[in-house]
């Protein structure tokens, strides 16, 4: 009969890569079903297996190398009962070697892990790569680590650090730390030391003021580090302790990188470190280092005369991934930091020291930004990626090294991969010049160059729709776009001679919209005061899966002379490739090329909305989900557009019959995935088990779409359709919801509680209930008796759009030239001064109106 043994416990660590799972799902391996009986996002979480006999502890053992559960970042550690009761030859050799895991031993705990895979060698060449960096240093520089008096720890900003290490570490990467913040920390002990060995005569004689004031002698740096480095190890430690995580110990000086053996030595300890899963904390050995010989760090070999230096030898040793550097600045600009012309460097090249000026250093630390450069540039060439960036800023320090790590725009990347275009900073830059050359043209200029373009449309057609085919070939093998997406990105003969017509109404209109007078005010005599229309300046337009966007918004922002930055889909590369090859072609004949712009580079779109000094509004065009991100990403700048399209249909009572299925029918069934497509259907009470009613029914059904019922309408009806979870849902497909109101009024009530204010109907033959609906639906777009699908800037006879705006702003609906424009005053005098018109003054304001110059005819 077989034993039966004891309860065991599995530690899991996860990652973001390899775990969706919740809080009761289970997962079945090797024929024994599992229950996850907690989770955490990042933190290890435990579970809970009854092993019935040795025969389960095998399987169990089997399981743990199955390729279930060899994915990215898994960690099993057994606890020390358990592995009693396995016997050893269940468990795996210590020395057995797997393709894709290895197998360590932490005391008699054996870990079964999965490391991230990387090939030490060659530096990420992009920042979207780091998100792949296994072992990771970072170096927290004195500014840091230190508070602004350079008297004691920044405790917050060491909390917050370990706390995004610790994030790290538990996702299965090997991080490592090296610090400065020994010689602050020993400072502030032995001051208070000074302080407390004052004799109490002499502190009674002297006030509390006179005690502040009490002269202390200048400290040794290395005594201080003598004193300092106990209690920023406790500190390290304890705080690495609420995170599950044991850190150690390792204090470096240049003897243990020269000398083979000990080099040797300190490259096994660390190895040792991390095979089991403890943090290293490395720092100079300041308590019994030499001071530092000026330039030492040149002589072939780096040295490790500060932290910066130490840190980079220590990531080519260790073969290290990514090297972070945090200090007080930002990371390297192409001046001095606070100076006017000052901008950040996003990446910077080998070759590249030229463009830079080096500042003064930091108030604390032994190396400057100089010496932080020279130490990228040492690991780079190592094969280890560097990001340098500030670790002190209170809005950003919280995430930084998350951030970095997840390949966001933070700091400086060195890289020795060097684009072959210009950054998305440069681009915005060429838009903004190439946008003011553009609206300085005349106006039938501009409208040549959008005519052009349309030509353009229909003579390269053959070649669009073949760029087209390879993206929709694309997209149908990889399976990432569902049916009314493929629709979007399609391009046709019929949809380019659509955007042909759209474009010239475009360039009809262009003939007066900059610079247009809205008003004209005579202030006083020969004093003239005028508002004219001008460009906002660079745009950011932000559209997923239709390349017809890119015409359609390159064309508004010629008519309305702004620099347009694009950002398309991934899906339609092929497709936003030509179209825009043939929109800066039209944009030649006047020699203003560079004033569309289209964003092929790595960027990321938090990134782009972070570029407030250089992009004066987004646009953002596609799924709810994109624009709500853009809203929440875009810090400073404005953003226009609509989160959701969740469109209304109230029928009424009075409505007529042979209107009401054609209208739904358009509203609903033409195009369900446009964002003017119905959502939610409201029916008056009294329609209910009327023919009407059946037929819209009928209708709905013979094009196959989905019902779901509201609360109301639900409780009508003894058999109903799947009740809707939300009234706030906007389907985009084939379905819909209904709903049962009793009046006008209450319809109204309904719009304004769950509506999104996009487009919302009325259908009635009743005016005067159509007249009040129209009044007080609060939407960018309300109809009488036509379909949502109305809500468009080609249909409206805008001839494109850059999107429909449900923004309480200057522009709302369907946005076109008008909504792209913004003012500026003009006044023109003559030796006017405002002292003129005083009290005592010899002049009288006059503020008459003037007559508005006549508009262009044509």
């Amino acid at each position: 009969m077989e034993r039966r043994h004891k309860e065991m416990v599995l530690r899991l660590y996860r990652t973001k890569m390899s775990w969706s799972g919740g809080v009761g799902e289970e997962r079945n391996i090797d024929g024994k079903s599992l229950m996850f009986n907690q989770f955490s996002p990042f933190l290890p979480f435990n579970l809970q297996i009854s092993l019935i006999c040795r025969r389960h502890l095998r399987m169990l053992c089997q399981a743990a190398l199955s390729p279930v559960v060899r994915s990215p970042g898994w960690c099993f550690v057994l606890s020390p009962r358990a592995v009693a009761a396995i016997p050893r030859s269940y468990l795996p050799h210590r020395n057995q070697r797997l393709r894709n895991e290895s197998i360590r031993c932490w005391s008699n705990i054996p870990f079964l892990t999965v490391p991230l895979s990387r090939a030490h060698g060659k530096p990420f060449a992009h920042r979207s790569e780091l998100k792949h960096a296994k072992r990771i240093v970072v170096k927290l520089g004195s500014a840091v680590v230190t508070r602004g008096d350079e008297c004691g720890l920044a405790l917050g900003r060491l909390a917050s650090i370990v706390e995004q290490v610790s994030m790290l570490q538990n996702q299965g990467r090997e991080m490592m730390i090296v610090t400065s913040g020994a010689v602050a920390f020993g400072k502030q002990r032995l001051r208070h030391e000074i302080l407390l060995s004052q004799s109490v005569r002499q502190a009674l004689h002297s006030g509390q003021s006179q005690l502040k004031d009490m002269a202390i002698p200048v400290l040794e740096a290395r005594a201080c580090a003598a004193a300092g480095q106990s209690g920023l190890m406790a500190l390290y430690e304890a705080m690495f302790t609420q995170y599950s995580i044991c850190a150690a110990q390792i204090l470096v000086t240049n003897l243990d990188f020269h000398d083979e053996q000990k080099r040797r030595n300190l490259n096994g300890t660390l190895h040792e470190l991390l095979r089991m899963n403890i943090v290293p904390i490395i720092n100079t050995n300041d308590a019994v280092v030499p001071p530092p010989e000026p330039n030492s760090d040149l002589q072939g070999v780096i040295s490790v005369k500060d932290n910066d230096s130490l840190a980079a030898r220590l990531a080519v040793e260790m073969k290290t991934d990514l090297l972070i550097v945090l200090s007080d600045v930002e990371g390297l600009f192409n001046s001095p930091p606070g100076s006017d012309d000052a901008k950040l460097i996003d990446i910077f090249y080998p070759g590249d020291q030229q463009s830079v000026t080096f500042g003064t250093k930091s108030r604390v630390g032994m190396g400057g930004m100089e010496a932080k450069v020279k130490a990228a540039l040492w690991a780079l060439q190592g094969g280890t990626s560097v990001v340098i960036a500030n670790g002190t800023h209170p809005k950003i320090s919280g995430h930084v090294i998350t951030d970095i790590v997840e390949g966001k725009k933070v700091g400086t990347f060195f890289s020795e991969v060097k684009p072959a275009g210009p950054t998305v900073e440069q681009q915005a830059e060429m838009a903004r010049a190439g946008g003011r050359t553009l609206a300085a043209l005349q106006p039938e200029q501009r409208a040549e160059i959008i005519y052009r373009l349309a030509d353009l449309l229909t003579d390269q057609r053959e070649e669009i729709l073949l760029a087209n085919k390879k993206d929709l070939e694309e997209a149908e093998n990889k399976g990432r776009l569902a049916l009314p997406l493929l629709k979007r990105l399609s391009l046709s003969t019929s949809k380019l001679n659509s955007l042909a017509i759209g474009l010239r109404q475009i360039a009809v209109s262009s003939q007066d919209s900059v610079g247009r007078v809205l008003r004209r005010t005579r202030i006083a005599k020969a004093l003239h005061l005028e508002q004219v229309t001008v460009p906002i300046g660079v745009l950011l337009v932000i559209f997923e899966s239709r390349p017809d966007c890119l015409p359609q918004v390159s064309a508004l922002a010629i008519a309305s002379g702004n620099g347009l930055l694009l950002k398309g889909g991934k899906e339609a590369a092929h497709s936003n490739q030509i179209l825009h090859h043939l929109t800066q072609e039209a944009l030649s004949i006047h020699g203003v090329k560079d004033a569309v712009q289209l964003v092929n580079t790595r960027e990321e779109v938090e990134d782009l909305c972070r570029l407030d000094k250089l992009i004066d509004l987004i646009i953002p065009r596609g799924s709810s989900q994109l624009v709500r991100n853009i809203q929440k990403a875009a810090k400073g700048i404005p953003v226009m557009g609509h989160s959701e399209g969740i469109c209304h249909v109230y029928v009424d009572t009075d409505a007529s019959v042979e209107k009401v299925t054609r209208i739904i029918r358009d509203s609903k069934c033409e195009y369900p995935a446009a964002c003017n497509a119905l959502e939610t259907l409201l029916i008056h009470r009294d329609l209910l088990r009327t023919p009407l009613f059946d037929q819209i029914i009928d209708m709905l059904r013979v094009e196959q779409v989905k019902i779901h019922a509201g609360p109301k309408f639900a409780s009508y009806l003894t058999f109903s359709p799947s009740e809707v979870k939300s009234l706030r849902t906007e389907y985009g497909d084939l379905e819909c919801c209904i709903e049962v109101v009793d009046s006008v009024h209450e319809a109204v009530e309904h719009i304004h509680k769950y509506g999104s204010s996009h487009t919302d109907v009325i259908i009635t033959e009743n005016e005067e209930t159509a007249e009040f609906f129209l009044q007080h639906v609060d939407s960018a777009c309300v109809f009488w008796n036509a379909s949502t699908r109305f809500s468009d800037g080609y249909r409206f006879g805008l001839g494109a759009e850059v999107g429909i705006s449900t923004s309480r702003i200057h522009a709302r609906g369907p946005v076109g030239i008008e909504g792209l424009l913004t003012t500026k005053w003009l006044l023109r005098g003559d030796n006017h001064v405002v002292s003129d018109f005083s009290e005592h003054g010899t002049m009288k304001y006059l503020h008459e109106s003037l007559p508005l110059p006549q508009r262009n005819a044509n």
